[in-house]
């Protein structure tokens, strides 16, 4: 099965729009409303087996897959939770079927850059990092071709702002910067530190599809890119995933992949070129592409390809009065699965936080559901795939919808929640302005919980995790984030708990559960993201986008298609 993905480069490369920074906290917060009761027990149990090392790192058509699926739908339907999937037969199944390319590098990729003829050898997961390609290619093979500075990689005719300068990519390898022109000054056309789609790489590779470059490899900085090489090396060097795509050489460059600072900053000094210089420039509207003379990249290594079919496992609770008008709660079910041992020869990519946690939070808010008043409007808990390989089970449930999208009232997603004690506040993936934001604000308020815009807009989080696909197309959405002022230790502790989870864990086999673990946080916010839906489910509230929100006419299109207020 095709799936042709249509999205308009219009909306895709908008800033998001924020708020100002600040921390929204009430004079004083009225008592808190009724609210089911979490099992921090059973969320610890549900943890614990998700992420166990017989799950495999629940990677996308694994065995891992498959017991994992078992296990969620077992948790689901023992919930009273009923089957929301694709139909067949006139009945619901528990599943959505999503058709993927599936691409692994077969063997050892040779790699080597050569200056002035002279080669030298690079090693896959130390100086680079190259992903199985996605453009059809059943191998990748080319000899000393030209490497090209084209600063951040981006054409934004709306900011006036062209990298490329109509270069002749053809044949060559670009070399581009992560993130933003104005990320490290903070201001200019970009949004400043908050980082639009031109800072994503899925940006830069689509970016450089469409310049007809054979390549593409990024700088890798870790400020910039807000995680470490570690996190680069073990989500590229792995097998890779994509929707099915009528065109995909149009979407991704022949090769694709990564470089460490310091073999950019060797190749740029051999081509006569200072490193930093050139990123200043490259700051500038006035940046021109620049050759790097006597240097050249080779490469030779085997792809193999497949089209294979991953699973959205839906569940659903039938709306009493208007059961065709749906809220969505979203997490994605799968992780790395087994991958490049660590320090310790450890190779399961357990996904503990990211994201056993959203998953055991959508079974038990679904049984809160289930075992209350039936809403007026339908709940729909869609647990998605391969949100690592690039948001693919999102991307595919909104492009290919169980329940329109016009009638979606708004998606809540739960994405890597914290598992430890509660905190006074919690935050967002970006913050764009939307009704859905104002209501969560207010539910949690209800709880003193302050909100704090995204602490870090410049990491691009709004485009990382499960919300996004839907949001480009109009869908109030909101994706959660656990508070950093612990109860227990302020917001000193939470930085430093959050720091070493994004340095130690993070897409690494150490995101493990621990049985220090109290999940009362969990439980408690758990209790907002309930009471913010079930309110939005018992309503006829449509929330909507901000008049000046890049998302508000993808939305205004389809009101004829809900009923008025």
């Amino acid at each position: 099965m095709k799936l042709p993905i249509a999205t308009p480069l219009a909306v895709l490369c908008a800033a998001v729009l924020s708020l100002p920074a600040h921390a929204a906290k009430p004079a004083k917060a009225p008592k808190a409303p009724k609210a089911p009761t979490f099992d921090t027990k059973r969320l610890s149990d549900e943890v614990k087996t998700l992420s166990s090392d017989e799950f495999e790192g629940r990677g996308p058509a694994t065995a891992g897959e498959t017991k994992t699926i078992d296990y969620v739908v077992a948790q689901m339907k023992a919930a009273g939770i009923q089957p929301g999937g694709d139909l067949k037969d006139g009945k619901r199944l528990w599943t959505q079927a999503v058709p993927l390319l599936r691409t692994e590098i077969a063997g050892t990729p040779t790699l080597s850059v050569s200056v002035k003829k002279k080669a030298r050898a690079l090693t896959q997961g130390n100086e680079i990092a190259v992903r199985a390609a996605l453009d059809g290619s059943k191998s990748v093979s080319f000899k000393n071709a030209p490497l090209v500075f084209a600063g951040y990689g981006v054409a934004a005719p709306e900011r006036q702002w062209d990298d490329f300068k109509g270069v002749d990519l053809k044949g060559k390898i670009a070399i581009v910067l992560i993130n933003d022109p104005d990320f490290e000054t903070g201001n200019g056309d970009f949004g400043g530190k908050a980082m639009t789609y031109y800072g994503r790489w899925t940006y830069k590779f689509e970016e450089a599809a469409r310049r007809g470059a054979l390549g593409l490899l990024i700088v890798h900085e870790t400020e910039p890119a807000s995680y470490g090489w570690a996190t680069v090396k073990n989500s590229n060097t792995n097998t890779m995933f994509d929707v099915v795509r009528d065109k995909p050489s149009a979407t991704h460059p022949t090769m694709e992949g990564w470089i460490q600072r310091d073999l950019a900053v060797s190749l740029f000094k051999s081509a006569g070129l200072d490193f930093e210089k050139l990123k200043k420039q490259a700051q500038t509207r006035e940046f021109k592409p620049v050759v790097l003379k006597n240097v050249t990249l080779s490469a030779n290594y085997a792809v193999d390809s497949q089209v294979i079919t991953s699973q959205n496992i839906v569940g659903r609770i039938d709306g009493s009065k208007k059961p065709d008008e749906t809220v969505i709660y979203s997490a994605h079910w799968d992780h790395l699965g087994v991958g490049q041992p660590d320090a310790k020869g450890d190779k399961i990519y357990n996904g503990a936080v990211d994201n056993a946690t959203g998953t055991a939070a959508l079974i038990e808010i679904g049984r809160a559901f289930a075992k209350g008043k039936k809403p007026l409007r339908s709940v729909v808990l869609l647990n998605v795939t391969a949100e690592e390989k690039g948001l693919l089970g999102s991307e595919y449930y909104s492009a290919r919808p169980l329940y329109p999208l016009a009638k979606t009232v708004a998606v809540i997603n739960m994405d890597a929640l914290d598992p430890t004690g509660p905190s006074r506040d919690f935050t967002t993936s970006g913050s764009a302005k939307q009704d859905l934001l104002t209501d969560l604000i207010s539910t949690a308020q209800r709880w003193n919980l302050s909100y704090v815009d995204d602490p870090k807009p410049e990491a691009g989080h709004f485009f990382r995790s499960d919300h996004f696909p839907f949001a480009k197309r109009g869908v109030p959405a909101i994706s959660f984030g656990s508070g950093e002022d612990k109860v227990d230790g302020g917001i000193a502790a939470g930085k430093a708990e959050s720091e070493a989870y994004n340095r130690d864990r993070y897409h690494q086999p150490a995101d493990q559960w621990e049985p220090t673990w109290t999940f009362a946080g969990m439980a408690r916010d758990m209790q907002i993201l309930y009471t913010l839906g079930n309110e939005l489910a018992n309503s006829n509230k449509w929330p909507n986008w901000s008049e000046d929100s890049e998302f508000r006419a993808a939305r205004d299109e389809t009101a004829d298609q809900r009923p008025s207020k």
